[in-house]
């Protein structure tokens, strides 16, 4: 077969297979009657091992070793194919992200793509600082996913702090992507969701906060009671009053708790939800709960205080007289 047939069939261009030829990668090996030379069946098989192994990334070089070398083993050169492939991967990845942030921004002009490149690559700066000045004075012109990328990976916590405050100038347009953070497989991911969520006010940030609380993460569980409990749902009291059983921030809980009991109408829940709690305790919890019990106003508490001043515990007796003695009288 001519080298145009060959060509037209096999879909590799004339030129390439007179490159190939002149590498000595795939030579026609027959002739014609007029002295053409000719591919033979051979050849061409040939030529579709040389483009198949070319497919998976190989240099022409290593494929003609791969062809014509015996002692070639593939396992390490495809080894390196695996991660030269990764490593295109990653840093196409990198660019479409980055034109995807670009295209949140909405550009109206080239001076307004250059501004979002360089607010991004302020933002990705290994300069602690220079993130955290980003962060503050420009705020309103990053684009929202990028801002919640940025703090849901932030490690300096002074940037960390910033990049929420960014978020809370954003309204509920963050909420589904922090959403998402509450789930990732990274337990500093989901921490760092549900703090910037406890930062966002209004009502869709605490129906979030109110989902968080069912969480397997206890991380995210307690960050989300305390937010809840500063923002008097009565939703946190259950994950408040476990926090200070499990000593997961029970003094942060018991604060909560205290704020929570202003309201009222939620005080005598609270004492009464903490003395089923001192009752069912062991000693270290109850001398944390007692303590608790004692910031909380209302006769309910009151009333539990007064029998507690006979407890066995010593401590928890203790701690029950001290706190009535500084408890207002009727």
């Amino acid at each position: 077969m001519l080298i145009g047939d060959v060509a037209r069939r096999s879909g590799v261009s004339a030129r390439m297979l007179r490159h190939y030829d002149s590498l000595g990668l795939v030579r026609p090996t027959g002739r014609t009657h007029g002295g053409y030379r000719e591919y033979s069946d051979a050849d061409i098989r040939r030529i579709f091992h040389v483009e198949s192994l070319r497919s998976l990334g190989l240099s022409l070089r290593d494929v003609g070793r791969a062809l014509d070398d015996p002692g070639f083993t593939p396992a390490g050169l495809v080894e390196d194919l695996i991660r030269e492939t990764r490593a295109r991967i990653a840093a196409q990845t990198e660019l479409l992200t980055r034109l995807r942030r670009i295209g949140d921004a909405e550009p109206t002009d080239w001076s307004d793509v250059l501004q979002t490149v360089a607010l991004l690559q302020a933002l990705g700066s290994d300069d602690a600082a220079r993130r955290q000045r980003a962060a503050l004075t420009s705020a309103e012109e990053i684009p929202v996913a990028t801002l919640v990328e940025a703090a849901l990976t932030e490690t300096d916590p002074n940037v960390a702090g910033a990049l929420r405050w960014a978020l809370t100038r954003s309204g509920d347009d963050a909420l589904p992507l922090l959403a998402e953070g509450l789930t990732a497989s990274d337990a500093k991911v989901r921490k760092r969701a549900v703090q910037s969520i406890a930062e966002l006010p209004g009502e869709a940030a605490t129906d979030l906060l109110r989902t968080a609380l069912a969480s397997p993460d206890p991380a995210v569980q307690s960050h989300a009671a305390l937010a809840l409990g500063n923002r008097g749902v009565a939703d946190a009291i259950p994950p408040l009053i476990n926090m200070i059983i499990t000593e997961q921030a029970d003094a942060d809980a018991a604060d909560a708790l205290s704020a929570l009991a202003g309201d009222a109408a939620l005080a005598d829940r609270i004492a009464a939800a903490v003395v089923d709690a001192l009752a069912q305790g062991q000693e270290p919890e109850r001398r944390r709960l007692i303590q608790a019990l004692a910031d909380i106003p209302g006769e309910r508490a009151t009333t539990a205080l007064a029998h507690l001043t006979h407890d066995t515990d010593r401590v928890v007796a203790g701690t029950a007289t001290y706190a009535l003695t500084r408890r207002p009288t009727p």
